[in-house]
């Protein structure tokens, strides 16, 4: 399909909200050993249950390299597409396109660069050479036009309320590892072009450095036009607590791109999870693959669930709080079901249910 030489905003598009109607889901299938314990097995098992409870909504698809087409296809449900997509890794929302419409209801993808989240100089992986073509692919499985953005970015670094603003973070945008040669005004610009929004809403940080540099999906998201959702713990001794209480007197001061203070909410955080042996020593050591080690912090989130046609899809962790976040949910989105599963298993490899989704609007 055509690369167009324009950028969405000056022709009308824009990136739509997660709760607008979506078209389907994209997923990439979990294979690496030295990302994924044992094999990736837990892995794909988890994916398995998180594909079939979105696909009860609308289409899913799931991108798989070709040594693992029959496994997977023998794995997932008959209602998930499976689809051969070459890949170095799972994360489909930092990985893939994100999706613009316009007025008419045309639909067209953004390319944006990726590089493993930081590159040469702190990244997860190399080479991501495979990623780097996962949303060209994804343009012609669908037979749609693409825009070739021209900085890196990823899905999972911010989210958009379908109106004009974004929330982002410092620490990710402005991380020396994605675009060291920008500065925060050109990369405001390219948001505005290529998200086609009018506002950015800077946070300052995330709860995994390690991982990703910060990406606000695991701290705030909009729930609807004007309404923020914030992570919170009241516990001033939690390693999260500074960090979440920074953002939310940032969300309680800003004002959206149509000029309206937002309203914000707060979901409480997991207890603080640790990394256990068991756990670590079935992921292989890899040189230039970040290492796993027991004890260090998991980045786990409720915040970093995802929002499909007439469903809310929530991570849960066997937590005092889980039921709670459920109820938070059920209360932002009430004419959705909410629904939950264990998200241990794919918050042991540095996200959740959000970063392993991408949204397909319907136009």
């Amino acid at each position: 399909m055509a690369t167009i030489d324009s950028t969405p905003q000056a022709d009308g598009f824009r990136m739509p909200a997660e709760w607008e109607p979506h078209a389907g889901t994209w997923m990439l299938w979990p294979q690496r050993p030295d990302n994924w314990r044992d094999g990736a097995k837990p892995a794909q098992r988890a994916w398995v249950e998180v594909a079939s409870a979105i696909a009860r909504f609308e289409p899913v698809t799931m991108g798989v390299n070709p040594d693992q087409f029959e496994n997977a296809r023998a794995m997932l449900p008959d209602s998930v597409r499976v689809v051969e997509i070459s890949n170095n890794d799972s994360w489909m929302r930092d990985i893939g396109p994100s999706f613009v419409v316009n007025d008419a209801g045309d639909v067209r993808l953004v390319h944006w660069h990726f590089n493993a989240w930081g590159g040469l100089f702190d990244g997860l992986y190399f080479p991501w050479d495979k990623d780097e073509l996962v949303p060209r692919k994804i343009a012609e499985i669908e037979g749609i036009d693409r825009y070739r953005a021209p900085f890196v970015l990823e899905g999972g670094s911010f989210h958009v309320d379908g109106e004009g603003t974004v929330i982002t973070t410092e620490e990710c945008l402005l991380s020396p590892g994605r675009n060291p040669d920008l500065t925060r005004e050109e990369i405001e610009a390219y948001l505005a072009e290529y998200l086609g929004i009018s506002k950015v809403i800077w946070l300052k940080r995330g709860i995994d450095p390690e991982e990703t540099n910060g990406h606000v999906d695991d701290v705030a998201c909009f729930v609807r036009p004007g309404v923020v959702l914030a992570g919170w713990t009241e516990d001033e001794g939690d390693w999260r607590y500074e960090i979440l209480a920074e953002n939310l007197e940032i969300l309680k001061n800003a004002t959206d791109a149509k000029g309206r203070p937002l309203e914000v909410h707060t979901m409480p955080m997991p207890n603080t999870m640790t990394y256990t042996a068991e756990e670590t020593s079935g992921v292989d050591v890899v040189e230039g693959t970040l290492p796993r080690e027991a004890g260090d912090e998991v980045p786990a989130s409720y915040v970093n669930f995802y929002v499909c046609n007439d469903a809310v899809v929530l991570p849960i962790f066997g937590d005092a709080h889980d039921a709670e976040a459920a109820a938070v949910l059920q209360r932002l989105f009430p004419g959705r079901e909410v629904v939950t599963f264990p998200g241990r298993e794919i918050v042991l490899g540095g996200g959740n249910v959000h970063c392993i989704t991408q949204q397909q609007p319907r136009g």
